[in-house]
């Protein structure tokens, strides 16, 4: 066990940030595996942007990297794409 006080307070200040990046990492997931079940093209828009949303926010903000959000927004759009293709098809 820490006996500094500065050791002290890293352990707090550690543990709130952890918190924070696992609460954010869940949605990141939570959103990403919504976006790619989702087979309806109107309702797969919708999540898709609020996905790519959240996943600037987090890159910007430095809790996740930058090409990982983008690797992430790739693979949606072209699961996106592969949707409107579907749709096209079947018209």
């Amino acid at each position: 066990m820490a006996t500094h006080k500065s050791a002290k307070k890293r352990i707090r200040t550690t543990s709130r940030k952890r918190e924070t990046n696992r609460g954010i990492e869940s949605k990141i997931k939570t959103l990403y595996k919504k976006t790619l079940n989702t087979t309806d093209l109107s309702e797969a828009e919708k999540v898709y942007k609020e996905t790519v949303s959240y996943l600037d926010k987090s890159s910007t903000k430095g809790k996740i990297h930058q090409n990982n959000a983008a690797r992430k927004k790739a693979a949606l759009t072209r699961y996106l794409n592969s949707l409107q293709k579907k749709t096209t098809k079947q018209k």
